[in-house]
């Protein structure tokens, strides 16, 4: 336990240990004088994503698949109920701006007075940084589709700004800064005055520090999560909206960078979204959170954002990030030769290296597990190991030390990526080293290779092992119609036949889960290949 703790704590910036501290200590006054006056409006605040309901009647909420009144669970109540990320969606207040919002307005009114009424500032879950940031940008965005905000729930929005002002998320840093800074921005565009010009002025900072940071010379976020990554593009291009509507009021530069950043951050997601549209499962990753890749191109076209979809290559290698795109006769793959994400903030990485999904025919094959849940518990341990995804995992171990809910000790590095690509050959091969720290030091090598419409994946290991599985999980969709002699024929869900060899090692169909979405499980299965002594694992797949 102490060296997880050592080699968790030796990889965060001293910044982050400061601002914990100073951050659980130091609790700011309340400040509640008087209001300021509406900034005026010069254009119209363009149609942002929009949302599926959550609010399914005037006191009753539906997140993660769960359905809860306020009357049952309040606010603030016992997170034994539901889980903290249910709670923090309770506060978003994502229903006003949601499908048919207009709809339940009578619902949404009554909603904000019994928030206000009910929360006493600096009290509770909803007045932590991150749900008060978006809170603070559904309410502003709320207000800018025209309908009335009362005058209690504006004095409470400057409220919510000056506290968070006050409550940065330093110490955590990431998203989560992000976050703040745009809640910042757009409240210091909607009041006017010198503390609107203060927090707008401190907002627009962390934006132009975190953009050169958070987004990768391919365009990727850093945390290489694809759906963080839409996450953190649908702030963008909010931002890019707010700046129309107050024109002048951010310097021109500042948002030709943002539009300049969608633009290239557009293309990575092009890159890593299979063939039906929805994002690949790396990392912390489900559907459903974050608006898909189509929702967000159309919401940059509305802005004026002149986006043009990737012409993929046979190969595409997003190499800031780490990932390999690779489209070959009827397949997609998406291979994982990247670090799991930023040292100093790993929280949404996965024991994932070298791991990989396959589109067959346009549908999914081979999928990552996926992300159903935050809190501490065995879901969650199991869907950030390594046996959760199309990897290896070694003497029982995970690549990288992943333990509690997002924390990481020691951890996996890729190296030694070759990619040859010939006429009507592609092999791409990489190790890493995160089982070194294991007896004897082995090493990971993998080898992905494409010809025709065939692809091999072929493992090894370099140093000593007790044991080593190669996991492979399938679509739920995905009928496996015969096991025998090592070869599995599989149906995909339009009838195209696929042969699946174990050409060395003995496998082994288990029961698995994949993830969807926040919430939802569905019940698969996964091919274990248990490795061959000498020759480790090959399996190749045949459509």
């Amino acid at each position: 336990m102490i060296s997880r703790y050592f080699h968790t704590i030796r990889y965060l910036k001293p910044k982050q240990i400061y601002r914990r501290i100073w951050f659980h200590l130091i609790r700011p006054s309340i400040d509640e004088s008087p209001s300021f006056y509406l900034r005026d409006k010069k254009n119209v605040f363009c149609l942002p994503v929009q949302k599926k309901a959550s609010l399914i009647n005037k006191d009753t909420f539906h997140f993660l698949y769960i359905s809860k009144s306020l009357s049952e669970v309040g606010w603030n109540g016992n997170n034994n109920i539901v889980s903290k990320l249910w709670r923090y969606n309770q506060h978003y207040f994502d229903d006003l701006n949601a499908i048919g919002s207009v709809k339940r307005k009578v619902w949404h009114d009554n909603l904000l007075n019994r928030w206000v009424n009910e929360n006493k500032i600096g009290k509770g879950v909803g007045w932590e940084p991150y749900p008060t940031s978006l809170r603070i940008v559904n309410w502003i965005k709320w207000k800018f589709s025209q309908k009335k905000l009362s005058s209690t729930s504006t004095q409470s929005l400057i409220f919510q700004a000056r506290w968070l002002s006050k409550r940065v998320e330093w110490h955590i840093l990431g998203n989560h800064l992000f976050s703040n800074a745009k809640a910042l921005v757009f409240a210091g565009l909607f009041f006017s005055g010198k503390e609107s010009e203060v927090w707008l002025k401190k907002g627009l900072k962390i934006i132009r520090d975190a953009l050169t940071e958070q987004v990768l010379g391919d365009g990727g976020n850093f945390e290489r999560s694809p759906m963080y990554h839409a996450i953190f593009l649908e702030d963008i291009l909010d931002l890019i909206n707010i700046s129309k509507v107050y024109p002048k009021e951010i310097q021109e530069q500042q948002v030709n960078e943002w539009i300049k950043t969608a633009n290239s951050m557009l293309g990575w997601l092009d890159t890593m979204t299979h063939p039906d549209g929805e994002i690949s499962f790396f990392n912390d990753a489900a559907i459903g959170i974050a608006p898909n890749l189509n929702e967000l191109k159309r919401y940059a076209q509305r802005l004026g954002v002149n986006y043009s979809s990737v012409k993929f290559n046979k190969i595409e290698h997003l190499q800031d990030s780490g990932y390999v795109r690779i489209t070959s006769n009827n397949a997609t793959a998406l291979l994982d030769v990247a670090p799991i994400g930023p040292d100093y903030i790993p929280g949404h990485a996965h024991a994932d290296t070298l791991s990989f999904e396959l589109s067959l025919f346009g549908q999914r094959f081979l999928v990552n597990s996926g992300t159903s849940e935050y809190k501490t518990g065995i879901v969650r341990k199991y869907e950030r190991s390594t046996k959760a995804h199309n990897t290896v995992e070694i003497n029982n171990n995970n690549s990288s030390e992943v333990w509690n809910e997002f924390r990481v000790a020691r951890r996996a590095y890729p190296f030694d990526l070759k990619i040859e690509e010939l006429e009507n050959f592609t092999n791409i091969s990489c190790a890493h080293d995160g089982y070194k720290r294991l007896t004897g030091k082995p090493i990971h090598v993998r080898n992905w290779q494409f010809f025709g419409s065939s692809f091999i994946i072929k493992d090894n290991i370099e140093g000593f092992f007790k044991n080593a599985y190669a996991y492979f999980h399938f679509h739920p969709s995905i009928n496996i119609v015969m096991n025998e002699d090592s070869i599995l024929k599989i149906v995909m869900p339009n009838g195209q036949q696929v042969v699946l060899h174990v050409k060395t090692g003995k496998p082994q169909i288990e029961k698995s889960y994949f993830s969807l979405e926040f919430g939802k499980r569905f019940k698969t299965k996964c091919l274990k290949v248990a490795f061959d002594e000498k020759d480790g694992s090959c399996v190749q797949i045949l459509w």
